[in-house]
């Protein structure tokens, strides 16, 4: 007997947040309602007659501080946050309003959108979901900065940062087939050097921001600590990438590796391996292969979480 495929699921209640734009410091509600199955995740701008900008690879506009979608000039800002969690908790069909150009920042996490799905509910739909297997690797350089998709069981995530200090090196592993997204990454918050708020503020970034919304480092440290994870840098990397590779359309089965990427390398990704239509296919992931994957191998997933979570 053939082993039975992982379902589509979308949330099982609608779910409102209210807000600032990270950038635009612009108020936004946001509300998140049950999609159809097949759908995927949607973006519809209230304020603008419900247009909406699925959110594929095809919509990607600026990718620099966030990652932007556009569609016949019409923009969504900072979607990373949301698809991240979105991924992470397997929720495949969600139409996602918003009456302003911003999704809001809340804690500069994807944890506040964890909490809120939990509490909804994730609700099974009657059709089998297809992911992104990848079949040979696609890579993308820039120098120093370097990622690449590779054939692999699960969905693995490798991510190496080196930034200035205090950060430094950190790296860290994970694999989402294990379902450690909301306890070892989604809280990772969002994080810049007080020394360069000047400048950002000049180039119409960061408006939003605040010691509520993002790790503020100065010379020495954190300066609205403690971390919630001493590697917590790296960790939101990693949030950033499972967002930004939700533009694929669908989640990955293999092995993602990045090296000092960031939102654009994170989207050129995207890009390549979608015209590279030989190296995925769609296929169906059994749901019993992943479970037995998850039991086998949680206390190793939870090993590769090094250092451990900080604080209570």
């Amino acid at each position: 007997m053939g082993q039975t495929a992982h379902m589509e699921q979308t949330i099982a209640a609608s779910l409102e947040f209210t807000g600032v734009g990270l950038h635009s410091g612009a108020p936004v509600t946001m509300r998140l309602l049950p999609a159809p199955a097949g759908s995927g995740i949607v973006f519809r701008r209230t304020d603008l007659d419900d247009f909406e900008i699925p959110a594929t690879g095809r919509n990607v506009a600026k990718v620099s501080y966030a990652t932007s979608l556009m569609r016949q000039g019409v923009l969504i800002s900072t979607t990373e946050h949301l698809l991240s969690a979105l991924i992470g908790m397997g929720v495949d069909n969600v139409i996602v309003e918003i009456d302003n150009l911003e999704l809001p920042i809340l804690d500069g996490s994807a944890l506040p959108y964890v909490e809120a799905l939990r509490d909804a509910g994730i609700k099974t739909q009657r059709r089998k979901r297809e992911s992104i297997k990848v079949l040979r690797a696609v890579e993308v350089r820039e120098g120093e900065k370097f990622i690449g998709v590779y054939p692999g069981s699960g969905y693995r995530i490798e991510y190496r940062i080196d930034f200035p200090a205090p950060i430094g090196r950190q790296e860290t592993s994970i694999d989402l087939a294990a379902e450690t997204y909301g306890t070892f990454i989604a809280p990772a918050r969002t994080f810049g050097y007080k020394a360069d708020e000047t400048k950002l503020r000049d180039m119409g970034l960061i408006r939003g921001a605040s010691p509520e919304n993002a790790i503020v480092l100065g010379p020495k440290g954190p300066e609205n600590g403690p971390l919630r994870f001493s590697d917590e840098y790296v960790r939101h990397k990693v949030l950033d990438l499972i967002g930004d590779l939700a533009l694929a359309g669908r989640r990955i089965e293999g092995l993602v590796v990045a090296e000092r990427a960031g939102h654009a390398m994170h989207t050129a990704l995207v890009s390549r391996l979608m015209k590279d239509r030989s190296a995925w296919e769609l296929a169906h992931v059994p749901a019993e292969a992943a479970e037995a994957k998850q039991e086998g191998e949680s206390l190793t997933v939870a090993a590769m979480q090094r250092p451990a979570l900080m604080g209570a």
